[in-house]
C-alpha cells in the first residue's frame, strides 16, 4: 500500500517517470513507464532490477546496440487483424524496420558469452520472428519505404511501360512548348505541369485560341489557362489507364502481404512487448547511468543499509550548476527500525526524508538506486508519507488535522512491513500538546515494528527515542560558528535547533534573547549547549583527525625514502666490490702476462744487457701504471652559502655531491645520484661548480707492439661497469644494449654481471634471460639477493 495518493508528487517520482519517458525510444517504452508502478514481490523486483544492471553494463561497455526503428505499430497490427483491409506501403515499411530491430537485438544478446546478460536472455526467450515473414516484407519494401518495382512480375511490367509512355509523353509536350514559345504564346521560363493528374502546358489566357486542346484550369489572376493538347489526349489516356492499374497490381500485393501478416499477429504483439520492454529497461539503464546508481544487494525482509545515498533529483539540479551534493549513509534494522531526525531549519531534514522516499520507491518500482556498490536494501510492503502543509478548505481541515488524520492511518495500518515518514512531526498546534501527542504515536509505531525516518524539533520525542530501543536519534550537523548548515546525517545523537544561538549571532537584540532563554528554561539552554558543545569538539577532532592522517602519510613517505636509500647504498656497496674484486683479478692476470712475456723476451734476446735493460723498463713502466690512482675531484666547499634550487650541495662530512630539486622550509629535495631524498637544509653544505662525473681513463700509451692489446683491454676492464639499468626501457631497445653488455663482459673476461630490469609486468624479464639462456658462455642466472631486488634485477655468471 502506498499513502496518500499523491505519494509520487511529494516525493518527486513524478519527476522522475517524465525523464524515463524522455529517455524513451518509441511510444512503446513510453507505455511502459506509465504503467510501472510499486512491487512488495522480492523475485520480481530482483529480476527488474537485474535487466536494468545488464543494459546498463552493455550502455557502459559502448557495444553497438540495436537502437533504431523502435516504431509502436499497434495500430497497423490493428487493423490488419480485420479481413478485407489492408495496409500501406509506408505501414510495411515501419513493421519492416521495426521486426528487424527485435531481430538484430534478440541476436546481439544471445551471442553474449555464457553466465552474460542472463536476465535479458530469458526476457526474449519466447520471442520468434519467422526470417520468411521479414523476407516477404523485404520482397515488396525497401530499405527506404518505397515499393520496390520488381515486386512482381505484373508490377515491374506495368512500371516498365508507364516510364516509356511517361518517356514519350515529355518528348511530344517540349515540341509543343518550343513552338509556343517562340510564337510567344507562353512565357519564357514555362515547364509543363500537372491538373487533375494530366500533363497539361501553362498559356496566356489571351492566347488560348491558339492551342487545340482541353482547358483543365486558370490561375489565380485569369491571365494563365492550363491546356492539355490535343495531340497527347491518347498519350495521358494511355498513361492514366497504366497509372491505374500499376495501382491495382500494387493494392493486390498489398492485400496478399497483409494476409500473409494476419497470419503472425499473435506473435508479433508478443514480439512489440519484447521491443516495448527493451526500450523501457534501456531507459531506466541511461538514468541510472546520468545518476549514479547502483543495484545493491536486496533481501526479502524490510531492510535499509545504504552508503553514500543521495537524492537523484537534486543531485541532477547540483551537477548541472556544478555545486557538489553531501551523500548519507542510512541503516534501518530489526534492532534499529525508527531513525528520529533533528536539527536546524534549512540543515537538510526534509531532504533526507525525501531521499529515503524517493529511493526506496524507486528500487521497489524495479529502477537501480543512487547509492555505493556495498549498499543493501529490503522488501517494504507499505509506505506511508506525512509531509507538507496538507490544509483543505473543501474538508474544513486545518493542517493540524491533517496530520493527525495521518497519523490515524498509520497507526491503525501500519505494521513489521510498513515504512512510515513523517516530516515535522508533532508540529502545527499547541508545543506541549503536540509533543505528547507525537510521542504517544511514535510509541505505538514503535511497538508495532514500524520502520520509520522522522524529522522534528522535539525535545521529549529526541529523549524519547534516546530511551526506548527500536529508535534511534540523527542529528544533521551544522557549523553554528558560521552559520552554516553541512548537510551532513550523523546517527547516533540528537541534533540542537540552534535557535537561541542563531538568533544571537544575527544579532537580535540582546534582551530579546535573554528575555527567550528565561522564558525556555535553563534545562533546555543547557540541554541545547551541550549539543552545541559536544558539535564544536566533533569538529576538533575531525580537524585534528585529518592532520594526524597527514602527518602519518608524510612519515610513511620518508621511511620509504630512507628503506630506498638504504637498499641503495647496500646495492651500490655490493656492487663496487664486485667490480673491485673482477678489476683485481683481471689485472693480475694481465701483470703476469707482462712479467712471462718480459722473461720471453729476455730469453730471446740471450740475455744481452740492452735488452734487458729494455725489457726491465717496460716491465717498471707497467707496474707505474697500474699503480696509478684516477685523481678524485676535490670540490671546494662554500661556507655560509644561501642554499637555493638547483645548488650542487653535499652533507656535512660526507663527500657524495647532490643536486637540490626544491626546498620547503627547513627540509630539502636532493638528487644523489639516481635517488631522492628529504634531507635538513642545516645538514647541507653548498659546493661549488658542477658535480663530479666519473670520466674515462686515458688509454695507456703502447710501450710495444706486443703489448698494446693488453694494455687495451686492462683500461676497458678499468672503465666497465658490471651493472646495467634498463628499466623504463622499450624491449627491443633494451634487448640490444643487453646483447652489447654481454659481448663486452665475455670479452673483458668479466666473472659475474647484473641487469636490473624491474618488475613491472615481467616482459623486459622474461626477454633478458630468453637472451642469456641462449649465449654459450653464460654457465647460470639467477635472482639479486631480496633485499637488493630480488626477481627485479637479474645475475648472470660467465664462464
Amino acid at each position: 500500500m502506498i499513502y496518500p495518493d499523491n505519494f509520487e508528487i511529494k516525493i518527486g517520482f513524478a519527476q522522475v517517470r517524465d525523464m524515463l519517458s524522455e529517455l524513451c525510444l518509441s511510444p512503446l517504452g513510453r507505455q511502459f513507464v506509465q504503467r510501472m508502478t510499486f512491487l512488495n514481490r522480492h523475485d520480481l523486483v530482483q529480476r527488474l532490477l537485474e535487466q536494468t544492471n545488464e543494459f546498463k553494463q552493455l550502455l557502459e561497455s559502448d557495444a553497438e546496440i540495436p537502437l533504431q526503428y523502435y516504431f509502436d505499430v499497434t495500430a497497423y497490427l490493428d487493423r490488419a487483424a480485420i479481413l478485407g483491409t489492408y495496409l500501406d506501403v509506408q505501414d510495411f515499411f515501419e513493421i519492416k524496420m521495426s521486426l528487424r530491430t527485435i531481430r538484430d537485438s534478440l541476436r546481439f544478446i544471445a551471442s553474449a558469452e555464457e553466465g552474460k546478460y542472463e536476465s535479458l536472455k530469458a526476457l526474449g526467450a519466447n520471442v520468434t520472428v519467422e526470417r520468411s515473414l521479414i523476407a516477404a516484407l523485404d520482397k515488396v519494401v525497401d530499405d527506404a519505404g518505397a515499393v520496390r518495382d520488381d515486386a512482381t512480375p505484373e508490377l515491374q511490367r506495368l512500371k516498365r511501360d508507364l516510364i516509356s509512355q511517361q518517356a514519350i509523353l515529355r518528348k511530344q509536350i517540349q515540341s509543343i512548348i518550343r513552338h509556343a514559345k517562340n510564337e510567344g504564346w507562353t512565357p519564357a521560363d514555362v515547364e509543363p505541369t500537372i491538373r487533375g493528374g494530366r500533363l497539361v502546358i501553362p498559356v496566356l489566357a489571351e492566347h488560348k485560341r491558339r492551342i487545340k486542346g482541353l482547358i483543365h484550369d486558370e490561375s489565380n489572376t485569369g491571365q494563365t489557362v492550363y491546356i492539355e493538347p490535343e495531340s497527347i489526349f491518347e498519350l495521358n489516356n494511355d498513361i492514366k489507364d497504366l497509372q491505374n492499374a500499376y495501382h491495382r497490381e500494387l493494392i493486390r500485393i498489398l492485400m496478399g502481404l497483409t494476409n500473409t501478416l494476419r497470419n503472425h499477429i499473435p506473435e508479433l504483439r508478443k514480439a512489440y512487448q519484447y521491443l516495448g520492454l527493451l526500450d523501457f529497461i534501456r531507459a531506466k539503464a541511461a538514468f541510472a547511468r546520468r545518476v549514479e546508481s547502483s543495484m545493491p544487494k536486496l533481501h526479502r525482509y524490510p531492510y535499509i543499509k545504504w552508503t553514500q545515498a543521495v537524492h537523484p533529483l537534486l543531485y541532477l539540479a547540483h551537477r548541472q550548476v556544478g555545486k557538489p551534493i553531501v551523500p548519507m549513509d542510512l541503516e534501518l534494522t530489526q534492532e534499529q527500525r525508527i531513525l528520529l531526525i533533528s536539527g536546524p531549519n534549512a540543515g537538510g531534514k526534509s531532504v533526507s526524508l525525501k531521499t529515503v522516499g524517493l529511493v526506496q520507491y524507486m528500487l521497489q518500482c524495479g529502477m537501480l538506486i543512487p547509492v555505493a556498490d556495498n549498499s543493501e536494501a529490503g522488501i517494504f510492503h507499505d509506505i506511508f508519507i506525512d509531509i507538507g502543509d496538507e490544509q483543505s478548505i473543501e474538508n474544513d481541515l486545518s493542517t493540524y488535522s491533517s496530520h493527525l488524520t495521518n497519523m490515524k492511518k498509520f497507526v491503525t495500518v501500519a505494521d513489521k512491513k510498513s515504512l512510515v515518514l513523517i516530516d515535522e512531526f508533532g508540529t502545527g498546534t499547541e508545543p506541549v500538546l503536540g509533543g505528547a501527542i507525537a510521542e504517544a504515536v511514535l510509541q505505538n509505531l514503535n511497538d508495532s515494528k514500524v520502520y520509520g525516518v522522522i524529522t522534528t524539533h522535539y525535545t521529549n520525542l529526541k529523549n524519547f527515542a534516546e530511551r526506548t530501543p527500536g529508535i534511534v536519534n540523527g542529528a544533521m550537523r551544522y557549523d553554528h560558528k558560521n552559520l552554516q548548515p553541512l548537510y551532513q546525517l550523523e546517527i547516533g545523537k540528537p541534533g540542537s535547533s540552534f535557535a537561541i544561538e542563531i538568533a544571537r549571532k544575527i544579532g537580535l537584540p540582546k534582551h530579546i534573547v535573554d528575555k527567550a532563554s528565561s522564558l525556555v528554561g535553563k534545562d533546555k539552554i543547557r540541554y541545547d549547549r551541550l549539543l552545541e558543545e559536544l558539535e564544536t569538539e566533533k569538529q576538533e577532532l575531525e580537524q585534528k583527525l585529518r592532520e594526524a592522517t597527514k602527518q602519518e602519510e608524510k612519515l610513511k613517505r620518508n621511511v620509504k625514502e630512507y628503506q630506498d636509500l638504504k637498499n641503495y647504498l647496500e646495492d651500490s656497496k655490493q656492487d663496487i666490490m664486485r667490480e673491485a674484486k673482477g678489476k683485481a683479478k683481471l689485472l693480475l692476470k694481465d701483470a703476469n702476462q707482462k712479467i712471462e712475456s718480459t722473461i720471453q723476451q729476455i730469453k730471446q734476446s740471450q740475455a744481452g744487457k740492452e735488452q734487458t735493460k729494455q725489457a726491465r723498463q717496460e716491465l717498471e713502466s707497467f707496474a707505474a701504471e697500474v699503480r696509478k690512482e684516477e685523481p678524485r675531484a676535490v670540490q671546494k666547499r662554500i661556507a655560509n652559502g644561501a642554499i637555493k634550487e638547483g645548488d650542487n650541495v653535499a652533507l656535512i662530512g660526507q663527500d657524495s655531491v647532490g643536486q637540490v630539486v626544491s626546498i620547503k622550509g627547513k627540509t630539502a629535495e636532493v638528487l644523489f645520484g639516481g635517488l631522492k631524498t628529504i634531507v635538513k637544509v642545516s645538514n647541507l653544505e653548498k659546493v661549488e661548480g658542477q658535480i663530479a662525473t666519473k670520466k674515462k681513463k686515458a688509454s695507456v700509451p703502447e710501450a710495444a707492439e706486443g703489448y698494446s692489446r693488453g694494455m687495451n683491454i686492462t683500461q676497458r676492464m678499468a672503465d666497465f661497469t658490471t651493472t646495467l639499468d634498463i628499466r623504463g626501457e622499450y624491449a627491443e631497445e633494451a634487448l640490444t644494449k643487453v646483447m652489447n653488455f654481454t659481448d663486452e663482459a665475455i670479452m673483458l673476461g668479466i666473472p659475474e654481471i647484473k641487469i636490473i630490469h624491474g618488475r613491472g609486468n615481467g616482459v623486459l624479464r622474461q626477454v633478458v634471460r630468453d637472451y642469456l639462456h641462449s649465449v654459450r658462455e653464460v654457465a647460470s642466472l639467477g635472482n639479486e639477493a631480496t633485499e637488493r631486488g630480488g626477481d627485479g634485477a637479474t645475475m648472470a655468471v660467465l664462464k
